[in-house]
């Protein structure tokens, strides 16, 4: 995937839409934000930004499988 960047290169237009549709497509089927990070190489904070950008919904802490009580 984004192996090939530098940690903290800053990241703009196709690659970074690519990046963040890469990102949410994981976030997506469960991966956390953690473990996004790590595999990108980039920080917590990074991906948790991208992720937000591209208009993701965002689990709370706890993971998937939590529902709200009423």
């Amino acid at each position: 995937m984004a192996t090939d960047l530098k940690k903290g290169a800053r990241i703009t237009g196709a690659a970074r839409d690519k990046l963040a549709s890469d990102l949410k497509k994981k976030y997506e089927k469960g991966a956390s934000i953690r473990s996004l990070a790590e595999s990108t190489g980039r920080s917590y904070g990074f991906v948790h930004r991208v992720l937000s950008e591209s208009g993701v919904t965002l689990r709370g802490r706890g993971g998937a499988t939590r529902t709200k009580k009423k």
